[in-house]
């Protein structure tokens, strides 16, 4: 998880830029240019967005704060951890990519970054996972909803054509938790805008969109999806409460970073959590759309006892109300991976992929 904010644009200021995105609409974004695109065992085939959330099934958050970006030689995760990935149980993981920091000044990406990139997703795919390509930039995005929208469409522009081919089980997911500038409106205008371009690549792979607010529920109301694309995924994330999830933790506002021994797993914190999940299948099921929890977890200053009991019951609800799943993150904090001993952490594991099935609470 990341910084959380409170939503303070006026109409004024949000009226002013949207008008200088509706200007800057006329550029260009740079095109892919003639770099060898991954090649892939099975070719792409359309498949219902629904049939593909059913197959999404249990899935982890990875390598969006790994030095193998930069220099692959000096990464934590490499290509061996998907087979990890896939043996402990996970079918997906989506990987969290902070592209716009390896553009150059015309927003071309890296050459050795895309490299990268092909070797993680064409070796995940191998190891038989689902593989989620998340555009992550989402501090930018709050900051300048302008830069946000030239390098969002930048970054569509160049990855959805290198990976037309790519089998289905390839997804795009347009931005991460759009916030504070990137206001629902100047989201709503921004995802239409990246759809189109990845459209014209990819006319029916599925591509994943959540709503503003950092992928809060309580604005699901706020998408305006295009009814006559129903190769759509619609993600929410899930900290409920922050007082416990976000205890302690440095980024956040200090009335948060200074908490410490907050508990959860009472009944009124069970009924929480099944109030918002019932709100979130109410939104599905009445807009038709497949609903995917692209993050859950609780930072590592919260008690053990308390972070498997959390972990354990959103997953769960989750998967009650048919959400598939992504558990933030492998690492390096809310950490289900523990890269000094090259293994799980196994209660953390264990919470959110029970052993043998078993469907007991182990917090309990």
């Amino acid at each position: 998880m990341k910084p959380l904010s409170v939503l303070s644009q006026t109409t004024a200021v949000a009226s002013l830029i949207l008008a200088v995105v509706t200007v800057a609409s006329c550029a260009t974004p740079p095109q892919e240019g003639k770099q060898t695109a991954p090649t892939f065992a099975q070719p792409f085939a359309p498949v219902d967005a629904f049939a593909q959330v059913a197959d999404l099934g249990r899935g982890v958050n990875v390598l969006g704060y790994d030095p193998v970006w930069k220099d692959p030689t000096k990464g934590r995760f490499q290509p061996r951890h998907f087979k990890i990935i896939r043996d402990a149980g996970f079918k997906t993981v989506r990987v969290v990519l902070q592209s716009f920091s390896h553009m150059d000044s015309a927003n071309r990406l890296d050459p050795e970054w895309l490299k990268t990139l092909d070797t993680m997703v064409t070796t995940a795919v191998g190891d038989g996972l689902n593989v989620i390509l998340d555009e992550h930039d989402f501090e930018t995005c709050g900051k300048d909803a302008v830069i946000c929208r030239t390098k969002v469409n930048a970054f569509w522009s160049q990855i959805a054509p290198r990976y037309k081919d790519a089998p289905h089980q390839v997804m795009f997911e347009i931005l991460n938790e759009p916030n504070q500038a990137m206001t629902p409106e100047l989201w709503n205008a921004e995802f239409h805008e990246a759809l189109a371009i990845i459209r014209t690549s990819n006319p029916t792979r599925n591509v994943i969109i959540g709503p503003s607010i950092w992928n809060s529920l309580e604005h699901l109301p706020d998408l305006d999806l295009p009814a006559d694309d129903q190769h759509i995924i619609v993600t929410f994330h899930y900290y409920n409460p922050v007082t416990f999830t976000h205890q302690g933790a440095y980024w956040v506002g200090p009335e948060i970073q200074k908490l410490s021994g907050i508990t959860w797993g009472s009944e009124a914190d069970y009924a929480l959590l099944n109030k918002n999940f019932d709100q979130v299948k109410a939104w599905s099921d009445a807009h038709h759309r497949p609903v995917f929890l692209g993050e859950f977890g609780a930072y590592d200053k919260a008690a053990m006892e308390y972070r498997v009991k959390w972990d354990f019951a959103v997953a769960r609800a989750a998967e009650a109300h048919g959400f598939p799943w992504a558990y933030w993150q492998f690492d390096p904090d809310f950490t289900v991976y523990d890269f000094s001993k090259d293994g799980w952490v196994e209660p953390i594991l264990h919470a959110i992929i029970p052993p043998d099935g078993n469907a007991q609470n182990p917090g309990q």
